[in-house]
C-alpha cells in the first residue's frame, strides 16, 4: 500500500517513532494497542528466531517479536529502556520488542518519501522514509512485514514448522 495514493495535499500521518539499533522507524498509530514497558517473557520452544517468548496480557497469550531481528538487525537487548510495542496485525495480537519509543507524532503526509529503488526487499515492507528534525525514520507497513510470516497467533502448543505453530 502507498500511502502517498491514498492521502490528501493536506493529510497528516500520526505515528509513533521508536529505536532499534540506533537507527529511528515508526508505524502507524492506528495499528497500535498500547505501549508497555519491557517484561520477562516465557520462552516457546523451536520457535521462530525472533519470537523471544509470550507473555500473559490481561487474560490472553501473545507472542513477543524482536522486531530488530525481524528485519534482519542484530537483536534487542532487552533493559528498563526497552518497551514492548502491543499491535494488531493481519488478525494477529503481537507485542514488538523496541529498545524505546521516542515520540508519537503528527506529520504531514507530503513529507513522507518512497523508499529508493536500491532498497530491494525493503521496499516491501517500507511505506517511505520521513524526514523529521534532522533525522531519518524509515515507516515500516506492518502488514507487509508480517504478511508471509509464521502465524505467531496460531494453535496451541508452540514450536514453529513451515505451516506455522502447531501442537507438540
Amino acid at each position: 500500500m502507498n500511502i502517498n495514493a491514498n492521502t490528501s495535499a493536506n493529510a497528516f500521518l500520526e505515528i509513533i517513532a521508536f529505536r532499534l539499533n540506533d537507527q529511528s522507524f515508526c508505524v502507524k498509530t492506528r495499528s497500535i494497542r498500547e505501549i508497555r514497558g519491557w517484561a520477562p517473557v516465557t520462552p516457546i520452544p523451536h520457535a521462530p528466531y525472533e519470537v523471544l517468548g509470550v507473555i500473559n496480557l490481561r487474560g490472553t497469550v501473545i507472542p513477543i517479536i524482536d522486531l530488530a531481528v525481524k528485519l534482519g538487525m542484530p537483536g534487542t537487548e532487552a533493559s528498563e529502556r526497552s518497551a514492548i510495542i502491543v499491535t494488531d496485525v493481519n488478525k494477529m495480537t503481537l507485542g514488538l520488542l523496541v529498545e524505546g519509543v521516542s515520540d508519537i507524532l503528527t506529520v504531514p503526509a507530503e513529507s513522507l518519501q518512497p523508499v529508493p529503488q536500491s532498497a530491494g526487499q525493503a521496499a516491501t515492507f517500507a511505506e517511505g522514509i520521513l524526514a523529521h528534525q534532522g533525522t531519518m525514520i524509515c515507516f515500516l507497513n506492518l502488514e507487509e512485514l508480517f504478511a508471509a510470516s509464521l502465524s505467531y497467533a496460531g494453535g496451541g502448543g508452540g514450536g514453529a514448522a513451515a505451516g506455522g505453530w502447531q501442537e507438540f
